[in-house]
């Protein structure tokens, strides 16, 4: 396994990222994120965390929470996240993530946070009664990412905000004691195709959130769910166009070219020449064959992890030991800067 040494010695810049363990993983995470993250590991030194801090600013049952936090982890693992080659641990593990977050809500500014967007979204009418972590997640989750100094961070564009008041908050710092501490964290796009979106209603994420079943594809779905979900996407009765450009008034359609694209790895563009001109019946057949082919894979290993907690936990309880080495002297260098030390 990697040591922590290695992993500084390396000349890499360090990425770090990680996904809450609430609900089943989908292919959303797949395409959006966990493929992605996969390749990323050829290139950088990769951290990779389930954020099970941020999963409790909405309550979650502790009877699950657990076992929840285990079956992301199996998801990455299914994936293709080697736990030898990349650090994977579970939040809460690195306790220098909270201590952090604070010293951060020490540095940040009120109305930085007023602006965040999200926020608003997941609060709804309802923002007196959300949780005041929901508020600060966004200082967490620059926590998460300058504790090890990551210089790069892999987001969609609905976190692009985040990602920007992380620099913020690093340059703050940076300025307020008169340091060239923290680095100043750039964003590595996700390509074409990491939005997915529901298979009920294309102008919407897909969701671990959502009521029905049938608005994503699980990574624990079988072939068979697979298909049906597939089969019950909802489109409109026009056949595919030549040119993904005649798809911009077409939610829907546009979000199954899309799914296809990402799991065969080819511009949407090139999905909509390959089947131009048919209808959407024949379109899911073939969609639905390639995600099982894809998919499958994914949902015998992940069937096979969760059948053995114990791996799991002892791969989670490594990477939090490797995750608090990277950490401790980093968190030593903050405290001495602001005068903990």
């Amino acid at each position: 396994m990697a040591s922590n040494t290695d992993i500084k010695k390396s000349g890499k810049e360090r990425v770090f990222s990680g996904a809450q363990p609430t609900g089943n993983m989908h292919l959303g995470n797949y395409l959006g994120a966990l493929k992605n993250w996969v390749r990323l590991q050829d290139d950088y030194d990769c951290i990779y965390c389930v954020v099970d801090l941020h999963a409790i600013t909405a309550f979650q049952d502790p009877k699950t929470l657990k076992s929840q936090t285990r079956e992301a982890a199996a998801a990455y693992i299914a994936c293709g996240i080697d736990p030898k080659t990349s650090i994977l641990f579970n939040q809460s593990a690195v306790p220098g993530h909270a201590e952090l977050a604070w010293i951060f809500n020490c540095v940040a500014r009120i109305g930085w946070l007023s602006r965040m967007t999200q926020f608003k979204d997941k609060a709804g009418k309802h923002k007196e009664r959300a949780s005041v972590g929901l508020y600060v997640y966004p200082i967490l989750m620059a926590a998460d990412i300058l504790l090890y100094k990551a210089s790069r961070v892999p987001v969609g564009e609905d976190q692009k905000q985040h990602l920007e008041l992380t620099r913020d908050i690093a340059q703050k710092f940076n300025n307020d004691f008169g340091v060239d501490f923290f680095p100043v964290v750039e964003p590595l796009i996700l390509k074409e195709g990491a939005r997915v979106m529901s298979l009920r209603d294309g102008t919407r994420k897909m969701s671990k959130s959502e009521d029905s079943e049938l608005s994503r594809i699980n990574l624990t779905d079988d072939a068979d769910t697979i298909a049906k979900k597939i089969r019950k996407a909802r489109t409109d009765a026009e056949p595919i166009p030549a040119s993904i450009e005649d798809l911009a008034d077409r939610p829907e359609a546009l979000n199954l070219i899309t799914i296809y694209g990402g799991l065969a790895e080819i511009p949407r563009a090139d999905v909509c020449t390959e089947f131009a001109g048919k209808g959407f019946a024949e379109f899911k057949a073939a969609l639905s064959d390639l995600a099982v082919a894809k998919l499958s894979p994914i949902t015998t290993e992940m069937a096979r992890l969760k059948a053995d907690p114990g791996y799991v936990d002892g791969i989670l309880e490594d990477g939090a030991a490797r995750a608090n080495a990277l950490a401790a002297p980093i968190l030593k260098d903050i405290h001495k800067i602001i005068g903990l030390a």
